[in-house]
């Protein structure tokens, strides 16, 4: 699989009274990437839902924070796959910053693929993992 890069700018709203990206955001950009991450491949998360009746949760997260980012600056925010289950993702996501492209944030995210109704594990679509197989 190979890394897709995702582009946020922080926002003022992104920001603490220190003026600094609040530490829970990161994970915010990191579920943007994700989700454009997805989209870029052509599923939709409401048709998953609509449509094969999954969705897609955090089941658990490691990261570790190196620097931080401040207002306004520009970030891209990564997502590959480095495992995979037969309900399950895990990505390596990192966040760095544009302007001198140093890692600001790094992490480990598992996903779990849920039967929408009862939030029990459920076999990701074969029509997803068809597209992501070569890569993984």
């Amino acid at each position: 699989m190979t890394e897709f890069i995702w582009p946020v700018r922080v926002y003022y709203e992104d920001t603490d009274s220190g003026g600094v990206v609040y530490y829970a955001n990161y994970l915010k950009f990191m579920e943007r990437a994700r989700t454009e991450w997805l989209r870029s491949l052509g599923f939709e998360q409401d048709e998953l839902i609509e449509q094969q009746g999954v969705i897609f949760a955090v089941r658990k997260v490691e990261v570790g924070f190196k620097s931080p980012a401040r207002f306004n600056e520009a970030l891209s925010v990564s997502a590959k796959i480095t495992s995979r289950g037969k309900a399950s993702l895990v990505f390596q996501q990192d966040i760095t910053r544009d302007a001198d492209g140093k890692l600001l944030c790094s992490g480990e995210v598992k996903i779990a693929c849920l039967d929408a109704e009862r939030f029990r594990p459920a076999s990701i679509p074969q029509e997803i993992i068809t597209v992501i197989a070569d890569g993984v």
